[in-house]
């Protein structure tokens, strides 16, 4: 009796999980592509007595938003479909409330970016929910952000918690 393997183009994925997962991951990376600019303007306004703590803990939250788009980009790509995550494509379809504008206080900086990354966390919690029954590896890509999201957000919040 043979034994049959699978080769890797065995194990690809139909059109339709990577069309289902395409749905669900690329307003994931269009907000995590707002979030990773509007985090970097806001990086560079934030002002007062917590400066340096904020301003430093924004490239980390931007570092890894941008880690977190890549990862969700890079899984439609393997499942052979391309991603449009443009400026002008993500300025149109973001779901990101928009920023203040100049310098802000430290407060009102930390307040806008956690609004920022509680939107991307709503796209992100339906992509989760959405991949429960398409590709349960992209759904683990999902998670895998909304995990790293969270802390970000608990992070921010934790500055302006009374």
């Amino acid at each position: 009796m043979t034994s049959i393997t699978q080769t890797p183009s065995d194990l690809a994925a139909s059109p339709e999980v990577a069309a289902g997962a395409a749905q669900f991951l690329s307003p994931v990376v269009i907000d995590l592509e707002a979030l990773v600019v509007n985090g970097k303007q806001a990086h560079w306004h934030v002002r007062g007595g917590s400066f340096i703590g904020v301003h430093e803990l924004l490239d980390t939250v931007v570092a890894h938003a941008q880690e977190y788009a890549d990862t969700a980009a890079e899984r439609i790509v393997a499942l052979g479909l391309p991603v449009d995550s443009r400026l002008a494509t993500v300025a149109q379809k973001t779901t990101l409330p928009a920023l203040s504008d100049g310098f802000q206080s430290w407060q009102t900086t930390v307040a806008e970016v956690v609004a920022q990354i509680d939107a991307a966390l709503v796209v992100v919690r339906a992509a989760v929910t959405g991949l429960d029954d398409i590709d349960i590896s992209s759904q683990d890509v999902a998670i895998e952000i909304e995990r790293g999201l969270t802390k970000g957000r608990w992070l921010l919040q934790a500055h302006i918690a009374s």
